[in-house]
Order: structure tokens, then sequence, then C-alpha cells
């Protein structure tokens, strides 16, 4: 199994996405700093994540959600949670 996921930041609100196959490791990776391009942003939480049995269709997942269209699909997914 591996996950695409997405963290957001505490400190700015931005949004990082990534994919793994250890989702529980991974998070604790950025929280800890252990992660360059999220170590400046923490602490990070995790508001997102969907689950792919191969690793090509998490990347593929991965880019998609980095996209334009993407990111449009996680702000519609997440609208009630992003508004409180």
């Amino acid at each position: 199994m591996y996950y695409t996921y997405v963290l957001q930041s505490n400190q700015d609100s931005k949004f990082y996405t990534g994919f793994t196959k250890n989702l529980k490791l991974r998070f604790e990776q950025h929280n800890k700093g252990h992660v360059e391009s999220t170590k400046d942003r923490r602490p990070l939480k995790l508001i997102y994540y969907e689950v792919c049995i191969e690793k090509e269709d998490a990347t593929r997942r991965e880019k998609y959600l980095k996209s334009f269209h993407g990111k449009m699909f996680l702000k519609k997914r997440l609208k009630s949670y992003l508004t409180g």
C-alpha cells in the first residue's frame, strides 16, 4: 500500500503534498524536522490522504494534487474543514 497525503502547516497554513509507503513514519519525520522541504514550517497536521495499491498510482495522484486542477479538487473536497 502507498499513501498520497496532504499536510497543512500551522505556521503559514500552506499545504505540502507527498507520497509514502509508511504514512505514520513519514508524518513523524515531517514533524520532527527530518524533511528538508517542511522543517521550517512545523508543526504540521495531516489533513487528507488517499490509499493506492501501486506506487505508480500514488505518484500519479501526488502529481495531480499538486496541479491547478488537483488543488481545486482539494479545496472543494476540504471546503467544510478549511472554512470551519
